[in-house]
């Protein structure tokens, strides 16, 4: 229970909050790796990255009804922005990102 309030918690911040939602075994979910290292390295302190191991947190996963990984999603506010389940290509993210950051 104390990871899902923390979980809600984190995405009520008022910058978005980048989730991944991934597994340690799952090949695919190590390939954003360096998508989301480069989206800190561009956005620095105006984004949150939060990694969320869908083994360890199967109750955050089945809540956002996360039903493939890698799915990466964009709160802001506690709202859902965005959500795309599979592979993503940087500039599709960096997009997303601009519109939910007013003035980047």
């Amino acid at each position: 229970m104390r990871a899902n309030s923390r979980f809600k918690n984190i995405i009520k911040s008022d910058r978005p909050v980048v989730v991944d939602f991934y597994a340690d075994w799952c090949q695919p979910c190590k390939e954003i790796q360096p998508i989301l290292c480069e989206l800190k390295n561009t956005f620095k302190e105006q984004i949150r990255i939060l990694k969320v191991n869908v083994d360890f947190n199967p109750l955050i996963a089945n809540q956002l009804q996360v039903k493939s990984i890698p799915t990466v999603m964009i709160f802001k506010s506690g709202d859902l922005q965005w959500s795309k389940e599979g592979p993503l290509l940087l500039p599709e993210l960096t997009g997303i990102l601009r519109k939910c950051i007013p003035d980047f």
